[in-house]
């Protein structure tokens, strides 16, 4: 009796065994993807989010799910990056939307819009007011889904040959730029240029082209524009921000389970967070050593950041009167932009500006005399 019930229940428990495997192969599927970067692996920080996101989705999902980083120019030229995952050649891409403003200046809201939201402001719009919903909703039109993955936080105004002391030293001036900033500096007289990073430097060098921008101090170190160009300005208003995405094929996207869509979610905000502070942590450092190397610090002058804000706003208007994609995202953005700025005025802002005056005040005053010795008591 014994013994036929163990063998039953033996034979059920084989069965069982050669149901389950199917059924838990069919829910953790093998997908191999490949990513291209917009990035050469010498920028270990913006490069680096596609090594961490790939590492990450493999421990997320015990190997289910690989993804293979490529560097800029391995499978397609860093500016192709985003067109590779809409035509299928690769399944994501670690890019900019900005670097997509040629076909429509709606790609811009995906990075970041000159005079616009900082980083903080700009992952509240994307996750709580809105944005990536909306982003999302354009990103379709192209086969893609975006997901925010790193972020440079605000950056510098960039390098130049020559020193800007007023507005009509823009005009001529041929300068290496991506995005938006790019027209409406154009309005005032620059010749933008879009360059990939990894070919900054020799066009820079050659003489190709008079001034660049690119990041801030930790990855502009790296690319050596202070040993071509000396005067390095700030702040870069075009870029207070700038969102990297993770594009990803909206085919591929959809075919994955619910769970591989999870882990990659959860890969890239992680990857966001780790990018923000290596450059917080990165960049003051940097910049000591830039200036220190013979770099010109300076700040754009007045009636170049006034020009340039008033132009801004023209250039969203026409944008928005003409392109209906841009419009709807534009109104919902603009609105959320003046919320936050009244945020700002009122803890943010103030107290950043108290923190540091105290902070240059205190580096500027002279050392404390050391303490005098106590006088020996008198003999009687």
């Amino acid at each position: 009796m014994k013994r036929r019930v163990f063998l039953s229940t033996a034979a059920m428990g084989s069965a069982a065994s050669m149901l389950a495997a199917p059924a838990i192969a069919q829910a953790a599927p093998q997908v191999s993807w490949r990513l291209t970067s917009s990035y050469p692996k010498s920028l270990e920080t913006l490069y680096g989010i596609s090594e961490q996101v790939s590492r990450r989705i493999s421990e997320m999902t015990d190997g289910g799910f690989q993804i293979q980083p490529f560097a800029a120019g391995e499978i397609v030229p860093g500016l192709q990056a985003i067109d590779a995952v809409s035509d299928g050649t690769v399944e994501c891409a670690h890019s900019l939307g900005s670097f997509k403003i040629g076909a429509d200046p709606t790609w811009a809201f995906d990075t970041s819009l000159p005079f616009g939201l900082n980083t903080r402001q700009t992952i509240a719009w994307l996750y709580y007011g809105g944005g990536r919903e909306l982003v999302n909703e354009f990103m379709a039109k192209s086969n893609l889904w975006s997901i925010p993955s790193g972020n440079t936080g605000a950056q510098m105004g960039g390098w130049y040959r020559k020193e800007i002391t007023s507005l009509e030293d823009l005009k001529g001036l041929k300068l290496r730029i991506a995005g938006l900033g790019g027209t409406i500096l154009q309005r005032l007289g620059v010749v933008p240029q879009q360059i990939a990073g990894g070919d900054i430097y020799a066009a820079l060098e050659r003489g190709t082209i008079d001034a660049a921008e690119f990041s801030g101090p930790f990855d502009d170190e790296k690319l050596g524009f202070q040993k071509v160009a000396q005067h390095y300005y700030y702040p870069g208003w075009w870029e207070g921000t700038a969102n990297v995405g993770l594009y990803v094929n909206l085919d591929k996207w959809n075919g994955l389970p619910k769970h591989y869509q999870a882990a990659l979610e959860a890969a890239c905000s992680e990857a966001m967070s780790h990018c923000i502070a290596k450059y917080d942590n990165g960049n003051p450092d940097a910049l000591m050593r830039l200036v220190g190397s013979g770099a010109q610090l300076h700040a754009f002058p007045d009636d170049v950041l006034a020009a340039a804000f008033a132009e801004s706003r023209k250039v969203y208007e026409e944008f928005a009167a003409s392109n209906e994609g841009f419009r709807k995202i534009y109104d919902n953005w603009s609105a959320y932009w003046q919320k936050q700025q009244q945020w700002l005025r009122v803890a943010e802002l103030p107290y950043d500006f108290v923190t540091s005056g105290q902070a240059a005040s205190a580096a500027q005053a002279p050392a404390a005399p050391a303490e005098a010795p106590a006088a020996e008591a008198p003999k009687n």
